[in-house]
């Protein structure tokens, strides 16, 4: 909407294959060519590199044919040799650079001959360093080749070779004077130093010469970079190609110090050739062509300084770098005083008076060049001048040099707490702070990195909180645009703004008035609250207007102000700017408080109804950020307009993407207090030392015996699960060995975790063996609830590893691939560290709602009191389940319960013959229980266990037992009178029941004292609760509420870790305060799967190239954090299963993959039960775009719902077909052609879903049809991410549309599509066969195939099918009507078996259904797939008895205009079709082929984004 460029117009599939490098990869490279390949030839590597790409300056169209043809893969890697030419050796560093702009894999094909990459490398490095024959546009390619080496220092290839550049050696280029004195300081440098001379001066001279260039490698670029910079005047025209060389090396720079590897000794020898001072000086700082340069030079800057000790790695307090500030200037001054009389006057001040640039300049301004520079040599920071009387260096820059060093640094804290937390209107639509055009990663940016690893904490904080807000101000331009565009602004005749139209999230203002500005806090100076009243006027449907009213306490909205210039009637244009056609002048942000009621007060969120409110007219009250008002305020008293007065919309956001504003305060107090992460995790984070020293082995607090409760289903399944391990018990009666087990292991030895899951093959057999203790529950009552839940999964040995690592205290990494039951480790986890550590609390966090209610309903299973059950946020509405998780509905289910017990004390007061009112209050139960109760079970026991000779006997527990009565209401008999042990048992298990009562009342104590329902709810968070629940946008919004509650945990476990934000995932370790400096937590479970799509990210720019995408958890897994790879699936065929297990280490399948009936029958009427169908154009047309990056292809969209109709014909169940794609035009195109054909069908109807591959990530059905859109580029497919989820959605059959020619010759897709291409790619049905299945899946069907051509040819096959089976259903049911109308006699007398007349039997449903199996990860989303509209579907039947109405036929072949409200996603996404008019018009085509032509009929069409969050951008409805 903000005037958007669209990338360069893909070729079509014609111009590829006519290319000149197309045709030179099928003689000499390609993979999939019907040629015999030709020998190498260096004159075509010579060619391409100088027709193909240095003439055409390395243009992205022909970077990207080459590279997507495998180009390096098979021709340039494996062809290289030392004797390469340059040529050679720049086109492996260009198709690298394209690797990695476009984020796929760029080491992999140098790991096939890895011996030839040190040559390489040394070529690169001198190519890189040479003055003439390499055009600066090449230099700028090698640079950029350096910075991703830089950038993968967790390659072994890679790092070997790079940190040879950065090493100790390096600093025989900085003055002799200044080494020395460092030397002093760190005397073990010193020591090293030696060593190196000594190796050296044994060294041969070939030796000398290679490591001579390693180390001056840098500093000559240093150089090279300063003669290019000194070549760029102020005046006259400047070369594009010298900044952006310079750009790239300011990166290469930052790069270097912003890892603590790379920056230990390289930021002396930076430092000591003045890079940061030579470049602020420079020519290009000050034109407006270096304004990216200046912002990545500000940027240099900051890491230069930062605040970090390079020798120990350890972070400086403030006070720390004011104490080294201080010894600088003390230092100065003495040697002003000792040596340089003109300073006596600067050497005899405080530092605080002279520690400014202005007194700075005031004092060594005065002096000569040469004497500027004998300072300077004096401090090591230049050589000495020797025999030339004159400095070489200006005196502007010998200043700065002094200045610059000794300036009294600003506290970029102090900037930060002054900061506000809104994005205005002055940063939301800067392009320069908030790039939104499409980014090709062709360019640098000024923005920081999140990659391996980070200097500090806060360093981490800093980088994530600018990252962070920066995208959340990209997404909220987006949501402004949308929505005031929507309103359609107007000037009225007497100026002032009206509107036009209408949206969903924003509303016109009634009135705004500002109701309190609070004093300042102590040593601040703006307000401590600024709070606000806003009306508007809620004229609006019914549940838009619930919406408005639903805004809860912490919700962000945004007020606006427009001034519209165009006139009624004048239509918004997306393509134009948009701030010039709405007028938009100012936007400030603020935080919900609360509805005020009819009597003005602030409605309080609890579980007391809401009341009800009159009329239209609503108040909100609201929180201004006191920053950003005070800075207003400042303003409008120097004359401007005062910004609160003139606000005319307010502007809400979708609840799911509205916590920016809690992230941003929570780093923010984060980065104001101590940080205290755990000492066993602080290292791991920051990505330094042993990934392996928070593994449990490695601990030194590990726990050798611990309890497994209801994990192992039997003896043998626990034998089972520890393959490596011998098993001993300490019973010998093999009938004993029953579950519950206590296990017992060796403490394991100390491993390196160097290298990922490595195992220690020293170990010895005492270290292999368990000693496993068998053990009877507790009885716990007579009443069959007393009876505990019990675990029905047979867990794998893998899984019971991630078990036990849970179990222990430490870092647990879990890789889940799809369906291997990474929801069952979890829960089973949690209810593990439950039973064996009672007093330990425990978090659980995901990334959505869906996944934590998935994971709350499977520990409700388990045997774990629902007591000690808290789920908090907004999402426990979704629970399945008739009980209230939530905080109130927990605290209303203790009042509840305590009521009941107390009713069995008033009970038990009565079968025991008790006078008073005991049962009154949890206190008055707590005095009967200890005097009465108590007093009688000890005289019982002494009755019964009398010692002595006497005989013990059943009749003695019956007749001594004083509680009989009481258990009247149980199964009878109580006492079962065979035995004495027996009954006894029973009768201990009838006082466990009772004291159980006592137990929790004394817990509810609390509830009486406390009053109000936020005291109750906060004691049960803070005390009661042991499991908490949570999302990670929860934890984020209340971290503030739940330090300041006190509130604490000893172990997090997180689901969905790969799909989390780096940052998101940080914030949960920190929702306590620490103890004594000591933070509490003691386990960290991470449970994800880094090979399916990562966390949304919306802006293209910080997506690649900040790599913000990245999860902490994905991160872990590139450190080399030892795993437990889950490694059997149970949730697809292992047919299917096959087209993605490659991707994992190795993923096999659980048995009942190959023995449920549901797996060994076929899927019925097709050949295959997967395929991949190659469909050609349609009409003349592939894939079509009819606004930018909202891709449809109308081919496969028909193609898809013909299956689908088939597939229904045929008897197919519609819920368990799922339609996917890869983009959301595609989506939406389909949904419009299955409202055409079918939608309003009752014999077909919709399917379960029709989504996006990205929007279906955790969700699975046993039929998928998946249409990959592109006929042009293979887009964002290429993600292999992507690829894994698209392939793993199905259990039982996966049909695949796509142009074949297309993805089959991708790089990264070949182990997938090698597998598809092997099956014929045209459709092979077997029409005579019925759902459900008869025949095995290892047997083709009797008949030979119908083989489909085409789409036409399906669309036709479908129409005359469906005709058919109407016109039988009709038949058979005209046959009954016949046969019902005849007397009942003759009816008997005549019914004459025949072939046409023998009934056919009714298919059995698919009684087989199993109970859910481990592998199967079904969560869902909140998006409500293409099942919109409730369409009451027939399930048909070959020849059953089916009444068909002649309007049944009628609207069977009737196409009905989709309801699109119906037809969305979410609630949202109708209101984004509001507004846009489409018409669709039906084109009748020859073969019964209808095709769906969509125009767009208004300009107001809001592009949202196509992937959703990553990829091809842009979207529409």
């Amino acid at each position: 909407m903000s005037g958007k460029k669209k990338g360069a117009i893909a070729p079509t599939v014609e111009q590829i294959q006519s290319d000149i490098i197309t045709r030179l990869a099928n003689q000499y490279w390609a993979p999939y060519s019907n040629v015999p390949r030709l020998p190498y030839e260096p004159k075509i590597v010579e060619d391409i590199y100088k027709k193909e790409l240095l003439a055409t300056r390395f243009a992205s169209r022909r970077v990207m044919l080459l590279e997507f043809s495998q180009y390096l893969e098979n021709y340039m890697w494996p062809n290289f040799t030392e004797k390469a030419t340059n040529s050679h050796i720049m086109s492996i560093v260009v198709m690298v650079n394209e690797k990695f702009r476009e984020r796929v894999p760029a080491w992999e094909p140098f790991k096939n001959n890895p011996k030839n990459f040190p040559a390489f490398f040394e070529r690169v490095m001198s190519l890189s360093l040479e003055e003439t024959g390499v055009s600066l546009r090449e230099q700028t390619a090698l640079l950029v080749f350096l910075i991703h080496c830089f950038n993968s220092l967790e390659e072994d290839l890679i790092r070997e070779r790079v940190q040879r550049l950065v090493a100790l050696p390096i600093w025989m280029n900085i003055l002799p004077g200044r080494r020395e004195s460092i030397f002093k300081t760190n005397p073990r440098y010193k020591k090293f130093w030696n060593a190196i001379q000594k190796k050296d001066a044994k060294a041969d001279e070939d030796t000398k010469k290679k490591v001579e260039v390693e180390r001056t490698f840098l500093a000559a670029h240093i150089q090279k970079y300063y003669n290019i910079l000194d070549s760029i005047k102020e005046e006259g025209e400047v070369s594009m190609s010298k900044v952006h060389y310079c750009e790239r090396f300011i990166e290469l720079m930052i790069d270097l110090e912003a890892l603590l590897p790379t920056r230990r000794f390289f930021n002396m020898l930076m430092d000591d050739k003045h890079v940061v001072v030579k470049s602020q000086l420079s020519s290009l700082a000050s034109l407006k062509e270096g304004r990216l340069f200046s912002q990545l030079l500000d940027m240099l800057k900051f890491y230069a300084g930062f605040e970090i000790n390079e020798q120990t790695g350890e972070a400086l307090t403030d006070d720390e770098m004011t104490d080294i500030h201080y010894d600088q200037i003390t230092s100065l001054q003495k040697a002003a005083f000792k040596n340089f009389p003109e300073l006596h006057k600067f050497a005899l001040a405080n530092v605080a008076s002279i520690d400014t640039r202005e007194t700075l300049v005031k004092h060594f301004a005065p002096l000569s060049t040469t004497k500027l520079h004998e300072i300077a040599t004096y401090l090591h920071l230049l050589p000495p001048l020797g025999d030339e009387k004159e400095s070489p260096y200006t005196e502007k820059m010998l200043l700065e040099l002094l200045i610059s060093r000794h300036e009294r640094r600003s506290s970029q804290l102090q900037a930060l707490n002054e900061m506000p937390l809104y994005p205005t209107e002055a940063i939301i639509w800067n392009e320069n702070i908030v790039p939104s055009d499409y980014f090709s990663g062709d360019g640098c940016l000024a923005l920081p990195k999140l990659n391996l690893q980070f200097l500090t904490l806060h360093d981490y904080l800093l980088r994530n909180f600018n990252l962070f807000r920066l995208e959340s101000t990209y997404e909220i331009r987006q949501d402004i645009e949308d929505a005031v565009s929507r309103m359609k602004p107007w000037e009225a005749e007497d100026g002032s703004a009206t509107f036009g139209g209408w949206a969903r999230m924003a509303q016109p203002l009634v009135g705004f008035n500002v109701v309190e500005v609070a004093k300042p806090n102590i040593g601040e100076n703006w307000p401590a609250r600024v709070r606000a009243d806003i009306t508007v006027n809620l004229n609006l449907k019914p549940n838009i207007k619930a919406e408005w009213e639903g805004l809860r306490k912490h919700d962000v909205a945004f007020l606006v102000t427009v001034r519209p210039t165009m006139k009624i009637g004048y239509r918004y244009h997306p393509k134009e700017p948009f701030i010039p056609q709405v007028g938009l002048e100012y936007v400030r942000g603020c935080e919900i408080e609360g509805m005020l009621d009819m009597e003005g007060k602030v409605i309080e969120e609890g579980p007391d109804p809401k009341p009800e409110m009159h009329g239209e007219t609503r108040t909100f009250r609201v929180f201004l950020d006191p920053n950003q008002y005070q800075q207003d305020m400042t303003k409008t008293t120097q004359g401007s307009e005062d910004v609160y007065e003139t606000f005319n919309i307010m502007i809400r956001r979708k609840p799911k993407e509205n916590n920016f504003k809690a992230v941003l305060e929570t780093i923010r107090d984060l980065m104001n207090t101590d940080c205290v992460v755990p000492d066993w995790l602080h290292d791991i984070i920051l990505g330094y030392g042993d990934p392996g020293a928070a593994k449990y082995t490695n601990m030194s607090n590990q726990i050798q015996h611990l309890d497994w409760w209801d994990t192992f289903l039997s003896i043998d399944h626990l034998r089972s699960s520890f393959p490596d391990y011998e098993v001993k018990y300490s019973v010998d009666d093999p009938a004993k060995l029953k579950p519950p087990f206590k296990l017992t292991f060796p403490k394991s030895q100390k491993t390196s975790g160097k290298r990922k899951n490595e195992e220690d093959d020293a170990n010895t057999d005492s270290d292999k063996i368990i000693t496993v203790e068998p053990y009877v529950i507790p009885n716990r009552g007579p009443y069959p609830y007393n009876v505990p839940k019990k675990n029905s999964v047979p867990f794998t040995p893998t899984q019971v590893e991630a078990i036990r690592s849970g179990m222990q205290p430490g870092l647990t990494m879990v890789v889940g691939p799809p369906g291997t039951g990474k929801t069952d480790v979890a829960v089973q986890i949690i209810s593990n560290i439950y039973h064996n550590f009672p007093d330990q609390r425990t978090l659980i966090v995901t990334h959505s709602n869906q996944a934590l209610n998935q994971l709350f309903e499977k520990i409700m299973a388990l045997d774990i009191d629902e007591r000690h059950l808290l789920r908090l946020g907004h999402g426990e509405e979704a629970l399945e389940t008739e009980k209230d998780f939530s905080r109130y509905g927990r605290v209303n289910f203790v009042l509840a319960l305590r009521l009941e017990l107390l009713a069995e004390v008033a009970r038990l007061q009565d079968s025991l013959g008790v006078t008073g009112d005991v049962s009154y209050t949890c206190e008055t139960a707590g005095h009967f229980y200890l005097y009465q109760v108590l007093a009688r079970w000890e005289e019982f026991l002494s009755k019964v266990k009398r010692k002595g000779k006497q005989t013990k006997t059943a009749s003695m527990i019956m007749e001594h037992f004083p509680f009989t009565k009481f258990f009247d209401n149980a199964p009878q008999p109580l006492f079962k009178a065979r035995t004495y042990e027996e009954d006894l048992d029973i009768a201990e298990g009838c006082f466990r029941h009772i004291k159980r009562i006592f137990t929790q009342l004394e817990e509810f104590r609390a509830f009486e004292l406390l009053r109000s329902g936020a005291d109750r709810s906060r004691f049960l968070m803070v005390k009661e609760a042991k499991i908490i629940a949570m999302t990670c946008t929860h934890a984020a919004l209340k971290r503030r509420d739940l330090v300041e509650l006190g509130f604490q945990y000893d172990n997090i476990l997180m689901e969905e870790s790969a799909q989390i934000l780096e940052i998101e995932t940080f914030i949960p370790l920190l929702l306590q305060n620490p103890e004594d400096n000591y933070n509490r937590l003691k386990r960290w479970i991470m449970i994800g799967d880094h090979h399916q799509l990562p966390p949304v990210i919306k802006n293209m720019a910080f997506q690649k190239y900040s790599n913000m995408e990245q999860s902490l958890f994905t991160r872990f897994v590139r450190l080399n954090v030892p795993t437990i790879d889950l490694d059997a699936q149970g949730r697809a065929r292992h047919t299917i299963c096959n087209l993605y297990n490659w991707r994992y280490k190795k993923l096999g399948n659980l048995p009942h993959v190959h023995i449920w009936p549901e797996y060994k029958r076929s899927n019925p009427g097709f050949f295959y039960d997967f395929q991949l169908l190659n469909v050609d154009d349609f009409n003349g047309v592939g894939e079509s775009e009819p606004n930018p990056y909202f891709y449809q292809n109308l081919g496969e969209a028909e193609y898809v719902v013909a299956i689908f109709m088939y597939m229904r014909l045929l008897g197919y169940p519609a819920e368990k077909i799922s339609i996917l794609t890869t983009y959301n035009g595609q989506k939406h195109l389909i949904r419009d052609v299955v409202a055409q054909r079918c939608g309003t069908n009752p014999l077909i109807g919709w399917p379960a879903k029709i989504t996006t591959v990205d929007r279906f990530q955790g969700q699975q059905n046993d039929y998928i049809l998946l249409s990959l859109v592109r006929t042009r580029a293979v887009g964002h497919l290429r993600d292999v991410r992507r690829l894994i989820v698209a392939m793993s959605r199905a259990r039982l059959g996966l049909y695949i549309f796509a142009r074949v020619s297309l993805f089959q010759n991708c790089f990264e897709l070949t182990p997938a599509f090698n597998q598809l291409t092997e099956r014929p790619l045209k459709l092979h049905l077997a029409p005579h066969e019925t759902y459900p299945a008869e025949r095995p899946s290892d047997q083709t069907p009797r008949c030979n195939p119908l083989v489909i051509e085409d789409m036409p040819h399906m669309a036709q096959f479908v129409f005359d099918y469906y005709k058919d089976k109407v016109s039988r259903m009709m038949h058979q049911q005209k046959r009954q009507q016949v046969e019902l109308n005849r007397p009942p006699q003759q009816r008997i007398q005549t019914r004459v078996p025949s072939q046409e007349s023998k009934a056919v039997p009714t298919p059995k449903p698919d009684s087989q259904k199993m109970e859910e199996h481990p592998g199967a990860d079904s969560d869902s989303d909140d998006e409500k797939g293409g099942d919109a509209e409730e369409v009451k579907t027939i399930e048909p039947k070959p020849d059953s008895k089916m009444e068909v109405t002649a309007k049944d036929t009628q609207e069977a072949d009737k196409s009905k205009d989709t309801d699109d409200n119906n037809k969305s996603d979410t609630i949202d996404e109708k209101s984004d079709i509001k507004d846009d008019k489409m018409e669709t018009v039906v084109d009748t085509k020859t073969e019964g082929v209808q095709s769906i032509k969509k125009e767009v009929k208004s300009d107001n069409v809001t592009p949202e984004s196509d992937k959703e969050g990553s990829g091809d951008k842009m979207d529409t409805t």
